[in-house]
């Protein structure tokens, strides 16, 4: 049986005392504990799922860059005429998109670079791994365009 107006009233009352904006206070019983891991410490627990990189997200990155690679490499290596240099530095370009793709949706996800610390950590990166990392990537770069540029 549903109870009248004035003993819901009351039962409201007494709920208002014991609570705080963010849900039941039970502090109140606890004695106040120095260790600050006993009985009355609190527990945060992440709520929302680790967020991670899924098939249907991976799926065109890995087809763009076998597209690219296969584009970059079978001019390189069977000589197809004049128009070869300009097939392998488009597959090059292909290549290059999809690996900035991935980076950007592996960033996203919240994942990075060996050596560089997380986003939004607030911490700076080491100039040393950043100067590796360019050195690499020019590097690369340099060959691959030295190798388009013999086929001429």
């Amino acid at each position: 049986m549903e109870a009248g107006p004035r003993e819901r009233d009351q039962e409201a009352s007494e709920d208002a005392t014991r609570l705080s904006p963010d849900g039941p206070d039970d502090t109140q019983d606890v004695p106040p504990d120095d260790a600050g891991a006993g009985v009355g410490a609190e527990v945060e627990v992440e709520l929302r799922p680790q967020r991670r990189l899924r098939i249907w997200q991976l799926a065109p990155i890995v087809m763009l860059a076998a597209v690219g690679s296969l584009m970059f490499a079978f001019p390189l290596a069977f000589g197809s005429g004049d128009g070869g240099a300009v097939v392998a530095m488009l597959g090059l370009l292909i290549s290059s998109c999809a690996a900035g793709w991935g980076m950007m949706a592996a960033r996203k996800v919240g994942h990075t670079w060996p050596g560089l610390p997380k986003r939004g950590s607030g911490d700076r990166p080491d100039w040393r791994v950043i100067a590796l990392y360019v050195v690499v990537v020019a590097a690369l770069v340099a060959l691959a365009v030295w190798r388009v540029a013999r086929l001429r």
